[in-house]
């Protein structure tokens, strides 16, 4: 069949009740253009095949997991993007939906990159490894909440929908697992420029533990830095209060 790189973070999902409950999440959100990240074996590419009149495309970077999947499946002739995730273009013009077991060593740059295409994504489902996946999800005040966090809340609705159990996958990981969906926000966030709050909110949990008055106090004149919320750290502050700040930077 396949072996299994370490290297890659090759982790596959052999559960199909999990793989029939990740499908079956995905068609709430109606979608006609399909993105698939790392089928590996094909556990739910198979799935996803049955799904009819759907424009669909998968990105796997290993060569021999490509030839598998052709071979087990030749109707993926052509749909295939042999590259890793991180260096693709745009796979569809319009928007598109994405869906995948995602390699846990680079799941958190995944993520950085449909938040560059997020005009166009119109959701997704995927599995994490469950720590990120509940970076992703928190709120202020959470120890985990950081920049993951805010960036993803402020253009996108995030839900975490089910555990993942480590004997789901073969090999099994050391970690636990966790689905997240993620949908566009209906209501965008005001804020003055998205390169500011960028700015701001990396700024702000680059020194995490300071007051935001120490930590961007680059970013603000002297009389701003006095407000009230300057005395609060970066983890304190919502989604919300971040947007209203930008318009206050220098």
């Amino acid at each position: 069949m396949y072996t299994l790189k370490k290297s890659l973070g090759q982790h596959f999902l052999k559960d199909e009740n999990i793989c029939r409950k990740i499908v079956l999440t995905l068609q709430q959100h109606p979608f006609s253009q399909l993105l698939e990240v790392g089928p590996g074996g094909g556990a739910l590419t198979k799935y996803l095949l049955e799904l009819e009149e759907i424009n669909f495309k998968a990105v796997e970077l290993d060569e021999e997991k490509v030839s598998y999947l052709l071979k087990t499946y030749p109707v993926l002739e052509g749909k295939i993007i042999h590259q890793s995730f991180l260096d693709i273009e745009r796979p569809f013009s319009g928007n598109f939906t994405v869906v995948g077991n995602f390699p846990y060593n680079i799941s958190t740059q995944i993520l950085f990159k449909l938040l560059e295409w997020r005009d166009n994504v119109e959701c997704m489902v995927g599995m994490f490894q469950k720590e990120v996946a509940q970076r992703v999800v928190s709120k202020e005040g959470n120890k985990v909440y950081g920049v993951l966090s805010v960036l993803i809340q402020a253009f996108f609705e995030v839900e975490y929908l089910f555990d993942v159990h480590e004997k789901c996958f073969q090999p099994p990981p050391k970690v636990k697992s966790g689905v997240i969906r993620l949908l566009p926000k209906q209501k965008p966030l005001n804020m003055k420029s998205e390169k500011q709050f960028f700015l701001l909110v990396k700024t702000a949990f680059n020194q995490r533990r300071k007051t935001l008055r120490n930590a961007v106090k680059g970013l603000f004149d002297a009389a701003i830095l006095e407000g009230e919320l300057f005395n609060k750290r970066a983890e304190q502050l919502t989604i919300e209060q971040f947007a209203e700040l930008t318009f206050k930077m220098r």
